[in-house]
C-alpha cells in the first residue's frame, strides 16, 4: 500500500497528514498542524511577504519530514488562506519558487464539496436533511445534504481568525466585540436561504477544538443547547475559562469565540437539534477525490 502527504494550507493552522491508501480505502499514519495565522499576515488585501515566508518555512519543513519518513508523493493544496487575497498569483509563485512545491488553490464550492465527501465516506447519513458546517480559520462551507446526495452549499467568506482579526483587540471579545463579530455573521447568513436541518455535522478547528471542551467522541451527538451552553461558559473570559482552554485546545484561545459565534448563529438560522463533530474532513475529502478518484456530487449554490 502507498503511502502519500497532504498539506492543507489554511489560514489558522497548516497541517500535515500521512496516509496509506488503496482503491477504496485509508489509513492515517500521522498528523501534524503549526498554528501560523496566515490570516494574520494580509494587509489591504494581499498576504505580506512575511506571510509568504511563513507559509514556505513550514511547507519545507514538512517536505524535510516527508524525506526522513520516504513518503515521496505529497498534495498540497489551500483554502481562504490563498483563495481570498488579491495576490494569489504572487504568493503561488513564491512558494514554488521556494520549495518547488505547487500549490492547489480550492475555491469556496470545491472546498465544500471535498468537506462533504469527506465527512461523510464512510459514516451513516441521515435520511431527513442534514447540514454539514465546515468553519475555517478564513471562511465557513454549508452543505446541506438529503441522505447521501449533496443538495446544496454554499461558502461564506468569515472564519474564526478573519473575524477575531477584524474585531477583537484583546485575546478574549468583549461584549461590543462579540455583538460586532455576531453582526457580521448574521448578515453572511441573511444572504443564505436556509432550511430546517434536524442534525449538523461540525468540521474545522472550532467545532473540534468545541468538542474537546465539551468531552465529545467522534461521531458522537449532543444536543445544540450544548454548544450554546459552552459560548455562555466561556464568554465571560474568566481564569476558569481561560485555564479549560488552554488545557484542552491552547492553539484556539483566540479564535474559539469568535468561531463558537459563527457556529451559535448556524444553529439559529437552520434550526438544528443535534450536533456531532467529524474527525474527517477536508484533507480526507482532498484524498479521496484526488488520490483515489472518488467524486462528490456536484452541488448548486443557495
Amino acid at each position: 500500500m502507498p503511502n502519500c502527504g497532504i498539506v492543507d494550507v489554511g489560514s489558522n493552522t497548516v497541517r500535515l497528514s500521512i496516509y496509506r491508501y488503496e482503491k477504496e480505502s485509508f489509513k492515517l499514519l500521522l498528523g501534524k498542524k503549526e498554528s501560523v495565522g496566515l490570516a494574520g499576515y494580509v494587509e489591504q488585501g494581499s498576504l505580506s511577504p512575511a506571510g509568504v515566508q511563513a507559509a514556505c518555512r513550514v511547507i519545507a519543513r514538512f517536505q524535510a519530514l516527508l524525506g526522513n519518513l520516504g513518503v515521496e508523493e505529497l498534495h498540497v493544496f489551500a483554502t481562504a488562506s490563498l483563495r481570498n487575497i488579491v495576490n494569489t498569483d504572487e504568493a503561488l509563485a513564491a512558494i514554488w519558487g521556494a520549495t518547488g512545491v505547487t500549490v492547489e488553490v480550492l475555491s469556496g464550492a470545491q472546498e465544500a464539496a471535498l468537506s462533504y465527501l469527506g465527512a461523510l465516506w464512510g459514516v451513516p447519513t441521515p435520511e431527513a436533511p442534514g447540514l454539514l458546517a465546515d468553519i475555517g480559520g478564513g471562511s465557513t462551507e454549508l452543505v446541506v445534504c438529503d441522505g447521501d446526495r449533496l443538495r446544496s452549499s454554499v461558502s461564506l467568506p468569515l472564519g474564526s481568525l478573519s473575524l477575531f482579526a477584524r474585531h477583537v483587540s484583546g485575546v478574549f471579545p468583549t461584549a461590543p466585540e462579540r455583538k460586532a463579530i455576531r453582526r457580521q455573521v448574521w448578515e453572511a447568513l441573511s444572504r443564505v436561504e436556509t432550511v430546517p436541518c434536524a442534525h449538523l455535522r461540525g468540521v474545522g478547528g472550532t467545532v473540534r477544538a468545541a468538542g474537546k471542551l465539551l468531552e465529545l467522541k467522534p461521531e458522537q451527538s449532543l444536543p445544540a443547547e450544548g454548544f450554546r451552553d459552552l459560548y455562555r461558559q466561556l464568554k465571560t473570559g474568566d481564569n476558569d475559562a481561560l485555564h479549560r482552554i488552554l488545557r484542552l485546545s491552547p492553539d484556539r484561545i483566540h479564535t474559539i469565540l469568535p468561531g463558537l459565534i459563527i457556529l451559535k448563529e448556524i444553529l439559529k438560522a437552520f434550526s438544528v437539534e443535534t450536533v456531532d463533530v467529524s474527525s474527517q474532513g477536508v484533507r480526507e475529502g482532498y484524498l479521496l477525490s484526488r488520490v483515489l478518484g472518488k467524486e462528490a456530487s456536484h452541488a448548486q449554490g443557495f
